[in-house]
């Protein structure tokens, strides 16, 4: 996750929120509609990401984004986590309708599981009601500076909103490239960060669909 510098959980966690697009309201649920886990989440995406997606697939043969929302997103929901002066200036003060970093195509988000966001957060609590950093940037694979600060976490349900989401490529907005083998907060292609974490590239976010917590 560059997410976070990079992006998996920060940013994301200091990524630039502002698309303007948005997406029309969801439709009530169809019986006869595939369960959401037999169904890609690529279908949801346009011809531009639905491209993206077939070479990210390619490169990462015999292993795709199905593959990997199926090992690691079961439920495909996924969280990440914004430093709480990030979010109230690229989200709220800009009423942004998405979250992630955006272009003229859309906005790029990297995502995490949202069971080991959740996890990592009640992990890294503390008695006094706030969060350690050291204990959530380790949780994570991240940088604890990354941490620092009340946090916002936030949680998307991508099958039931219907999300377009595809391995992240390093040509996405937002990619740090890593250095050195050392480095622990950039990108390597995959669909894990360097610290070893599962994430993916959501596209068009919707920030009003979005549950959003606040972590002291």
């Amino acid at each position: 996750m560059n997410f976070i510098s990079r992006a998996l959980v920060l940013g994301s966690l200091s990524a630039m929120v502002g698309c303007v697009t948005t997406k029309g309201g969801t439709k009530t649920p169809d019986t006869n509609e595939p369960k959401p886990s037999t169904v890609s989440l690529v279908d949801y995406c346009d011809d531009t990401q639905k491209g993206i997606s077939k070479e990210a697939d390619t490169l990462a043969s015999p292993y795709g984004i199905d593959q990997h929302l199926d090992k690691n997103f079961p439920d495909r929901k996924v969280s990440w986590l914004m430093t709480d002066s990030a979010y109230q200036k690229f989200v709220v003060q800009t009423g942004a309708k998405n979250f992630g970093r955006c272009n003229d195509v859309g906005c790029y988000l990297f995502a995490a599981p949202s069971a080991s966001i959740h996890g990592a957060v009640e992990k890294a609590k503390t008695a006094d009601g706030k969060h350690d950093p050291a204990v959530l940037g380790q949780a994570l694979g991240l940088p604890a500076k990354n941490f620092e600060g009340p946090l916002r976490m936030m949680t998307l349900d991508l099958a039931a909103q219907k999300v377009c989401t595809r391995l992240p490529v390093d040509a996405d907005p937002g990619v740090w490239k890593c250095q050195t083998p050392e480095d622990t907060d950039c990108f390597k292609f995959g669909g894990y960060t360097s610290g070893g974490a599962p994430e993916v590239m959501v596209i068009n976010a919707p920030v009003a669909d979005t549950q959003v917590a606040e972590i002291p």
